[in-house]
């Protein structure tokens, strides 16, 4: 029996890592994500995660010569984030169980 990991469960156990073996805990950006991972749209990857329920930050970082980069990572919902989707749940917006 094979076991086949995909591109985004590939995505998913590096930002679960934190990217820490790359990027001393900041996260990975699109680039590191589309280059280490072949993702063609990062971006893409990192949406359907979220619809997957998974709780990715992107937190900019500007470096000394001003050049911005964004990195993902993964994080734990604020509480205004659950209580909202708590509210959304009763009020029927969503259908599916939130534990």
């Amino acid at each position: 029996m094979s076991t086949t990991t995909t591109k985004k469960e590939a995505v998913l156990a590096a930002l679960l890592n934190n990217g820490r073996t790359h990027t001393l805990g900041r996260g990975l950006t699109a680039a590191q994500i589309e280059a280490r991972y072949g993702v063609g749209n990062a971006r893409a990857t990192i949406s359907d995660l979220r619809a997957d329920g998974w709780a990715i930050y992107a937190n900019q970082h500007t470096d000394t010569k001003g050049r911005t980069k964004t990195f993902y990572r993964v994080g734990r919902p604020s509480r205004a984030m659950v209580r909202a989707a708590f509210a959304a749940k009763a009020a029927g917006l969503i259908t599916e169980d939130l534990v």
